[in-house]
């Protein structure tokens, strides 16, 4: 079992930055493939950046060169540093870990891009 908790949401000008950060704790972290994806008000969750036990990377092209993930394997802790925002970046954020046919989600963070 792996409990996943968000924090460092919150509400930010347009061309600002956020850092999420998502603790885990239950189990052996450095196993675990994590994502964070976000869901805005009427659409679907989408992935927006994910990385791999072994540190292999990929993201949505909407935030390739804005935003980036990294893992702290000794602080049981994945970050997605968020720079350049955009009103369209507004949504909930989630932390997912996933191994095997183990998948687990975070309660989410709210993102809100304004003005």
């Amino acid at each position: 079992q792996v409990q996943l908790v968000e924090s460092g949401g919150g509400l930010v000008q347009p061309g600002g930055s956020l850092r999420l950060s998502c603790a885990a704790s239950g189990s052996i972290f450095s196993i675990y493939a994590m994502g964070w994806y976000r869901q805005a008000p009427g659409k679907q969750r989408e992935l927006v950046a994910a990385i791999t036990s072994r540190g292999i990377t990929n993201y949505a092209d909407s935030v390739k060169g804005r935003f980036t993930i990294s893992r702290d394997n000794a602080e049981n802790t994945v970050y997605l540093q968020m720079n350049s925002l955009k009103p369209e970046d507004t949504a909930v954020y989630y932390c997912r870990a996933a191994w095997q046919a183990r998948d687990y989600w975070g309660q989410g963070t709210q993102v809100t891009v304004s003005s």
